[in-house]
């Protein structure tokens, strides 16, 4: 039995990687999937593949920091499919890397724009539609970066995004839980996404070694516990930073 069946789910930053797989991985499930990121080529051809394996999914793009995207992925969902059952809030970026001194404010806010704002935009609209249904489930995506005793250089407007993500998945987990919806966020580790280093062997070594496996994982690995906490598995799963992170964590704090 597909552990989605019936439900209706939004994945932002579904182009590559962890997004992709677990739209993906949401329609096998049966799921009817509603696909964002900025590049149409690639959600168009995710849509196609869902469509061959027998799912259902739609594609609009943007940029999770506009506001009428948040508002028209959960229009869509509700036009084309009925409603809104799952939000995946996937989309990322790491932002500039440097010192804080070099950082420009446009800098800051765009990294705090793209991986947090976000995510107050997407949840505006999408609980609304999930509390029309009964309830739903509510997901962001965070890290180990700004939650764990580690602290990486040259990375402070992603942590305190990240961090922020997760007080913020607290705070909507006590405010929504007694009307049925759960929010949790996935804090994975290093990751074989555009995010991963790239052409340099010796800095992905480095990167696999900070991780208790001596690896980083496949979007799938990430997908398949966002997957859990999307379902009715995780009923009575709510306001955690659940870590899949291959003991990066416990490596570095």
């Amino acid at each position: 039995m597909n552990t989605l069946a019936g439900k209706v789910a939004i994945v932002t930053g579904a182009s590559a990687g962890i997004g992709r797989a677990t739209a993906k991985l949401f329609a096998v499930e049966g799921a009817k999937v509603i696909v964002a990121a900025r590049r149409q080529a690639e959600l168009d051809a995710l849509v196609d593949e869902i469509a061959e394996a027998g799912g259902e999914a739609v594609a609009l793009s943007g940029d999770v920091k506009d506001e009428a995207l948040a508002k028209a992925l959960v229009a869509t969902a509700s036009g084309r499919f009925g409603g809104l059952d799952i939000a995946f809030n996937n989309a990322g970026a790491l932002g500039k890397i440097g010192p804080v001194g070099a950082m420009t404010l446009d800098d800051w806010r765009d990294t705090i724009d793209t991986n947090l704002t976000s995510a107050f935009l997407g949840a505006k609209y999408q609980v609304p539609a999930m509390l029309a249904r009964g309830g739903g489930s509510l997901l962001f995506t965070s890290s180990f970066v700004g939650h764990t005793a580690a602290g990486l250089p040259g990375m402070a407007a992603y942590a305190a995004s990240k961090a922020g993500l997760i007080g913020f998945t607290k705070a909507l987990a006590a405010e929504l839980g007694p009307q049925g919806i759960r929010v949790n966020a996935v804090l994975p580790g290093g990751t074989d996404t555009d995010m991963a280093p790239a052409g340099d062997s010796d800095a992905r070594a480095f990167v696999e070694n900070l991780h208790a496996l001596k690896r980083i994982a496949e979007p799938e690995e990430i997908a398949r516990p966002v997957l859990h906490l999307a379902s009715d598995a995780a009923s009575f799963i709510t306001g955690t930073a659940q870590l899949v992170d291959g003991g990066v964590s416990i490596n570095l704090g």
